[in-house]
């Protein structure tokens, strides 16, 4: 599928994983529309690559929606990619005793995986009015951000391990359910990514965790995440698939 004259959503586009998205979609002639709740990041992109900027949270259907239309507005909606989330750390029992915070285990949960969901269902409905593009009936592609995190997390994790493996949970049956519509749907699970969440530590510290990688060994670069995440959008027949980025690292218990 190609994305030249179509529009693109890429949630959580501001920065890292999501704005390297942006400029890949843009560069392959996608008007793309950066969903995000940093105004000023977000504009600025927006504004260098042509697109649009909308401001909102994932978890909320009216501005969600508000995004989609945008979108929509601009050219037919063809791709997704699912970028926004966030990582609270916290085990289950904590050194002092205490137990795990319930809000933060469902902050988590509501903006990694409730929020995933609430825009693909928005997005795809808004796909499924357009036009397919060839015999086959393809109207779209949507691209998710899992973790390895959700395959093996590690200790702290359970929060941010059980939001994204309820990504990585929901991509086949979403992927079945859109098939009907021609919209394909796949999951990316990034190791360790060089992005703003590692941006206080040293480079000493990003190359100790680089060394923990199978092969190259370093942390990943988000460039390379958005070659994936277009891979998937544009090559007609990946569908239903959870793919990992990490180097072959596979994480340990800490």
């Amino acid at each position: 599928m190609q994305l030249s004259g179509s529009s693109a959503l890429v949630t959580g586009g501001a920065s890292g994983l999501g704005a390297a998205t942006a400029r890949r979609l843009a560069a392959a002639g996608a008007h793309v529309v950066i969903v995000d709740l940093q105004d000023d990041r977000g504009k600025e992109l927006a504004g260098e690559l042509g697109g649009t900027f909308a401001k909102a949270d994932v978890t909320d259907t009216d501005q969600v929606q508000a995004a989609v239309a945008a979108a929509a507005g601009a050219a037919p909606l063809r791709a997704l990619v699912n970028c926004a989330g966030i990582g609270m750390a916290g085990r289950t029992i904590n050194k002092d005793g205490t137990p795990h915070d319930l809000g933060i285990f469902e902050r988590v949960i509501r903006i990694n995986l409730i929020g995933t969901f609430n825009v693909i269902r928005l997005a795809a409905a808004a796909m499924a009015t357009t036009d397919p593009v060839d015999e086959f009936g393809t109207r779209g592609a949507i691209v998710n951000t899992s973790s390895v995190a959700g395959i093996e997390g590690q200790t702290g994790q359970a929060a941010y391990s059980a939001s994204k493996g309820g990504v990585i949970g929901i991509t086949l049956p979403v992927a079945r359910d859109l098939a009907a519509i021609g919209v394909r749907v796949n999951t990316i699970c990034p190791g360790l990514m060089d992005t703003p969440l590692f941006g206080a530590a040293s480079q000493p510290v990003k190359d100790g965790l680089g060394a923990s990688v199978l092969f190259p060994k370093r942390m990943g670069s988000t460039d390379e995440f958005a070659s994936m995440a277009l891979e998937l959008i544009t090559n007609d027949y990946m569908n239903g698939e959870v793919v990992r980025l990490d180097g072959g690292i596979r994480f340990q218990p800490k």
